[in-house]
C-alpha cells in the first residue's frame, strides 16, 4: 500500500490513494483514530524535484524487495511461539485453580485475523472469540444473534447495538469460550476479572494503554495472580530497552494492584512518551545510538516522576488534618522500617546464593558479572527500589531474585551445629546477652492452616536451651541477625522435645486461626441482625401507618350520608388494605430471606471448621551464643 501511494504520487494521482491509505490504517490500527490529535499533523506535500522523485523511487523499490521477502516467508515464529505459550500458561493455571481462559491483545486487525487462521489450526480452535471496534465477523455475529434470543424482553438487552455486541461477547468469552483476540478496543470498558491471562502479542510503547489493558483482568474480583506474557524481540537492542523501562521504571508488570499509578501519573501523556521512543527508532541505527539515547530519556524520566510523586505528597499533606499527617507519617516510618529489614534480608541471600557470579558494591547495589544457569537477565549493575534509578530495579518478583529464592528453598539442610557469634553484634540487645555462653536447640518449620481454598502459612521457631529454658520467639529471630559459623553435625540426637514444642506452635496458630474465624462469624452475625431488625422494625411501621389510614378512612365514612361518597372511601379502603396485605408478605419473605441468610453462615462457618493443617520442618539446628 505504501508503495502503491508512492507510485499514485510519482504519477501525480496521489490524493486519493493517500486518503484511502489513512483511513485503512485507522480501521486497521483503531487505537490511531483515538490518539491522533496528540501526533503533529503532517505538513503538506510539496512539489516534486529531481532529487525527490530518485529518492521516491529508491524507496518504492525497496519496499517492492520487502513486499517479495514478506509474501516467501512460510513460516512465522511469533505466531508458532504462541501457541507454546499458551500451552505452557494454559498449564500453570490449571495449576492454581483458575480457568483455562486468555485474552491476546493485538495492534492490528490483519494480525487478529492471522491470529485467528493459526488457532484455527492448532488445539485451540474452539471457543475462539474476536473483539474489535465493528465486529462484523461471521463469529461474533452469530454469537450477537444467539444472545439476543436469550436474553429477548429482559433488561439485559440495552437496544444499542454496539454495547449488546460487547455484552454477548464478554458473556460467550466467561461461559463458552477460552480465548479472546481483541485490538485496542478490547482494553477498555470491559470486565474480564474471570481471565487471569493477558498477552500482549503486540507490546504497544505507551504505558497507560498496557496498564488499560492489564487492568481488563488484573481488577477487583479478580480470584487468581494475573500471568502477563510479553511477545518480544530479544535480537532487537531498542525493542529490550522499550521493555526494560515499562518493566522497571513504570513498574507495569511485578507490582501489586495499582502499583503502577502513581508513576504513570507522573506522566502527561503516554502518547507523548510513544512519540520520544518513535523519535529514537528514527535517529538511532547502531547499538551505541540506541544505549545512549535511551540512557538519556530513562535520565529525564527518573526526573519527572520523582518531581511529580514529591509534589503530589506534598499537596496531599498540606490538606490534611495535622492528626492524620502524624499518623501517615508513623505509617510510613513503620512500613519503611519493615520493608528495609525485608530488603536487608534479600540481599543477603542474594549475596550467598550468587557468590561469586556477583561483586557487592553497596548494601544495596551488586554488579552482575555472570548468569547463574538458566536465567535470561542483563549484566550489570542492579540495585534495590528508590535507589539512584541508574541502575536495574532488584526486588522480590525479578527473575534473578526468583532463582536465588528457588535455589534456597530446594536446598537440603541437614541438622548441624551453628555457633553466633554476638559479640560481633552491632548494638546491644538485651534478649541476647542472657544467651551469651548458652547452647541449646532450635527448629525452624512451616505452620500451614488451610480453609475454604484459602491457605494460611506461618513461620514457627521453637527453641530452647539446654536447662530446659524455652526461647522467646524475638529471641530466636534477634539471634540470626548475628554472624555465625556452621560447624559439623552434632554428636547429641535430636531431643524429641524440640517436636513437641514445634507442635504447639502449631497448635497455638490453628486457634488462633479458629478465633480469628470465629470473630469474623460473630462480626456477620451481628450485621445480619441488625439488618433484620431494621427491616422488621421499617415493615412494621409502614403497616401500621396503613392501619391508622384504614381507620381514619372508616371514621370519615360513618359521617358520610351519600352512597357514592360511602362507595368511594370503600374504594379506598380496600386499596388500602391490598397495601397492607402486600407489606406482610413482604414481612414474612424477609424472614425467610433472614433465615436463608442465616443458615448460609452457618454454612460457611461449618466449612470453616473442616480445615486442614500441616507442620513442614524447614531446618533443624544444634545453637551456641558466643
Amino acid at each position: 500500500k505504501m508503495s502503491r501511494r508512492l507510485k499514485a504520487r510519482l504519477a501525480e494521482a496521489g490524493a486519493s490513494d493517500g486518503n484511502d491509505l489513512e483511513a485503512e490504517l485507522e480501521t486497521d490500527y483503531e487505537a490511531l483514530d483515538e490518539t491522533a490529535e496528540e501526533w503533529p499533523a503532517e505538513e503538506g506535500e510539496a512539489p516534486l524535484t529531481q532529487a525527490s522523485r530518485a529518492a521516491i523511487e529508491a524507496e518504492i523499490r525497496e519496499l517492492d524487495a520487502f513486499t517479495s521477502l514478506a509474501i516467501s516467508i512460510e513460516q512465522n515464529a511469533k505466531g508458532r511461539k504462541l501457541l507454546s505459550t499458551l500451552d505452557r500458561a494454559f498449564q500453570v493455571a490449571a495449576s492454581g485453580g483458575a480457568q483455562r481462559k486468555a485474552i491476546i491483545f493485538t495492534e492490528s486487525r490483519r494480525t487478529q485475523d492471522y491470529l485467528l487462521g493459526i488457532l484455527s489450526e492448532s488445539a485451540f480452535s474452539e471457543g475462539v472469540v474476536l473483539f474489535n471496534g465493528s465486529n462484523t465477523d461471521e463469529g461474533s455475529r452469530k454469537i450477537y444473534a444467539d444472545w439476543l434470543e436469550r436474553h429477548q424482553g429482559t433488561d439485559r438487552v440495552s437496544g444499542s447495538k454496539t454495547a449488546d455486541m460487547r455484552s454477548a461477547l464478554v458473556d460467550y468469552f466467561r461461559d463458552e469460550g477460552q480465548i479472546m483476540i481483541a485490538t485496542e478496543a478490547g482494553a477498555e470498558g470491559i470486565n474480564l476479572q474471570f481471565c487471569s491471562l493477558v498477552i500482549n502479542y503486540d507490546l504497544p510503547w505507551n504505558p497507560q494503554r498496557i496498564e488499560q489493558r492489564i487492568g481488563r483482568c488484573h481488577r477487583y474480583g479478580q480470584r487468581h495472580d494475573v500471568v502477563v506474557v510479553n511477545f518480544l524481540n530479544r535480537n532487537n537492542a531498542a525493542d529490550r530497552r522499550v521493555f526494560e523501562l515499562l518493566d522497571e521504571k513504570f513498574q507495569l508488570f511485578k507490582g501489586v494492584f495499582g502499583s503502577s499509578d502513581e508513576v504513570l501519573g507522573a506522566l502527561e501523556s503516554g502518547v507523548d512518551f510513544e512519540k520520544r521512543i518513535a523519535d529514537i527508532y528514527q535517529r538511532c541505527r547502531t547499538p551505541d545510538e540506541i544505549q545512549a539515547a535511551f540512557d538519556q530519556l530513562q535520565r529525564e524520566l527518573s526526573t519527572e516522576i520523582n518531581e511529580a510523586m514529591s509534589s503530589t505528597r506534598r499537596k496531599l499533606l498540606e490538606n490534611f488534618d495535622e492528626e492524620v499527617v502524624e499518623k501517615l507519617q508513623a505509617a510510613k516510618e513503620k512500613s519503611e522500617h519493615w520493608r528495609s529489614r525485608f530488603e536487608e534480608l534479600l540481599m543477603d541471600l542474594t549475596r550467598y546464593e550468587l557468590g561469586g557470579r556477583a561483586e557487592f558494591v553497596s548494601e544495596d547495589a551488586f554488579r552482575l558479572v555472570s548468569l547463574p544457569d538458566g536465567v535470561r537477565v542483563p549484566l550489570g549493575l542492579y540495585e534495590l527500589p528508590r535507589r539512584s534509578g541508574e541502575a536495574h530495579t532488584y526486588r522480590l518478583g525479578h527473575e534473578l531474585a526468583e532463582h536465588v529464592l528457588d535455589r534456597a528453598l530446594c536446598r537440603d539442610l541437614p541438622v548441624r551445629e551453628v555457633s553466633f557469634d554476638y559479640s560481633g553484634s552491632p548494638g546491644k540487645v538485651t534478649l541476647l546477652e542472657s544467651l551469651v555462653g548458652q547452647r541449646g536447640w532450635l527448629s525452624f518449620s512451616l505452620s500451614t492452616v488451610e480453609a475454604l481454598d484459602q491457605a494460611e502459612d506461618r513461620l514457627v521457631f521453637a527453641g530452647f536451651r539446654d536447662d530446659g529454658v524455652v526461647l522467646e520467639d524475638d529471641a530466636v529471630r534477634r539471634m540470626f541477625g548475628c554472624a555465625a559459623a556452621v560447624g559439623d553435625a552434632p554428636a547429641a540426637d535430636v531431643p524429641g522435645a524440640l517436636a513437641v514444642l514445634a507442635e504447639e506452635r502449631h497448635v497455638a496458630h490453628q486457634r488462633d486461626v479458629s478465633l480469628r474465624n470465629a470473630r469474623a462469624f460473630e462480626a456477620e452475625a451481628s450485621k445480619l441482625d441488625a439488618w433484620a431488625d431494621d427491616l422488621k422494625v421499617g415493615l412494621e411501621r409502614e403497616i401500621k401507618e396503613i392501619d391508622r389510614q384504614i381507620k381514619e378512612v372508616r371514621r370519615r365514612g360513618l359521617s358520610m350520608a351519600a352512597l357514592e361518597e360511602k362507595l368511594e372511601l370503600q374504594r379506598e379502603v380496600r386499596i388500602l388494605e391490598v397495601s397492607r396485605h402486600r407489606l406482610r408478605r413482604e414481612l414474612f419473605s424477609a424472614q425467610d430471606e433472614v433465615d436463608a441468610r442465616r443458615d448460609a453462615l452457618i454454612d460457611d462457618a461449618e466449612r470453616r471448621l473442616r480445615r486442614t493443617a500441616w507442620l513442614e520442618a524447614v531446618f533443624i539446628l544444634r545453637w551456641a551464643i558466643r
